[in-house]
């Protein structure tokens, strides 16, 4: 079997020394970009791939990930924070510490002034959960200039300097919700839209996909909305009352947000519950009471435990890692019908 390279290797193949591999490898200043690029070529030729748990080990301190998480009633988002939670217990023994920040849903000052303060000696890491307003990139921009490897996980920030996304297609998302409802309208009709806030790039993405599926593919179909909730279940509540209303002959709807309790609890008040074909986001126990009720039809889910270990995952390679570049598998998208909810 073909030997492992090691840094020997790289360092005898680029022609540098070993320190300087060190510093391509950690990514220290003092090394010329034509040198760099040397010892990225010999990284490259060699296949090597960097010893994470070892290079943890030879660290004086742990690695340390904070988690910047939406607090609200979006049940999936506290399922991303119990996820963290539960792998917090199992990291120390991996020279991890794994912190979670909780703050209001939406409130993007809050989350800049968040990663404003990350300090880069207390933080290796910060994956957030973000929308795409101008202090959230300028905060990115400025907590990476510091330091700071910042992820986006669930919503991405392409128009930043993150270094990494972890999360679904969501515009595949938007495209499978599409074609879905589509089938499930044959003869066309009305569907509303429900967004949780357009300024999410998931669901932005999301919307895209749908409208674009539904444009091509399933014309008669007549779109409403979309109408924005902001992922509370208050709020979507009343909006769904009043689209109810004013739309009688509605033929579908297709949450791409959260506020999906709200969601079935003005369908269950309009006595239309079943009667109108639904699609929604993430398998919580308001979507899954929804499938078991027949009020949803049909749920696209991520799942949270997965998610949370990619980004461990890509935290430590970024850190740590040679090339700068988080090498996660991708995030499924789940599709759960009544018939096989697990």
């Amino acid at each position: 079997m073909r030997r492992r390279a090691t840094v020997h290797d790289v360092a005898r193949a680029a022609g540098v020394s070993l320190a300087t591999v060190d510093r391509v490898l950690n990514g220290r200043a003092g090394v010329s970009p034509a040198t760099t690029e040397k010892v990225e070529t010999a990284i490259a030729s060699l296949g090597f791939q960097r010893d994470l748990s070892a290079s943890l080990l030879a660290r004086a301190r742990d690695l340390r990930v904070v988690f910047v998480i939406p607090d609200s009633s979006n049940e999936f988002m506290a399922g991303l924070a119990d996820a963290v939670t539960r792998r917090a217990g199992e990291a120390p023994a991996d020279r991890l510490q794994l912190t979670t920040i909780r703050l209001k849903a939406l409130d993007a000052d809050a989350l800049a002034q968040s990663l404003d303060g990350l300090d880069p000696r207390d933080c290796d890491c910060a994956v957030i959960v973000a929308s795409e307003d101008a202090s959230v990139l300028t905060a990115v921009d400025h907590a990476t200039r510091r330091g700071v490897v910042v992820m986006t996980l669930v919503s991405d920030l392409p128009g930043s300097s993150r270094r990494h996304f972890i999360g679904i297609d969501n515009v595949a998302a938007g495209r499978t919700a599409a074609s879905l409802m589509g089938r499930f309208c044959p003869q066309g009709g009305k569907v509303a839209l429900i967004a949780g806030s357009l300024h999410l790039r998931d669901h932005r993405d999301r919307l895209e996909g749908f409208r674009a599926a539904i444009a091509a593919e399933f014309p008669a179909v007549t779109l409403v909305g979309p109408i924005e909730g902001h992922d509370e279940r208050a709020e979507t509540e009343a909006l769904v009352g009043d689209l109810l209303a004013a739309h009688p002959d509605l033929s579908g709807i297709y949450n791409l947000g959260a506020g999906n309790s709200g969601l079935v609890a003005a369908l269950d008040a309009s006595h239309r519950s079943g009667s109108i074909r639904v699609i929604a986001h993430e398998l919580t126990e308001p979507t899954r009471n929804g499938l078991k009720s027949g009020a949803i039809d049909v749920v696209l889910d991520q799942n949270p435990d997965g998610e949370i270990r990619a980004a461990i995952a890509a935290a430590r390679s970024l850190a740590l890692g040679a090339s700068g570049i988080a090498k996660t598998d991708p995030i499924e998208i789940g599709i759960f019908l009544r018939d096989n909810l697990r």
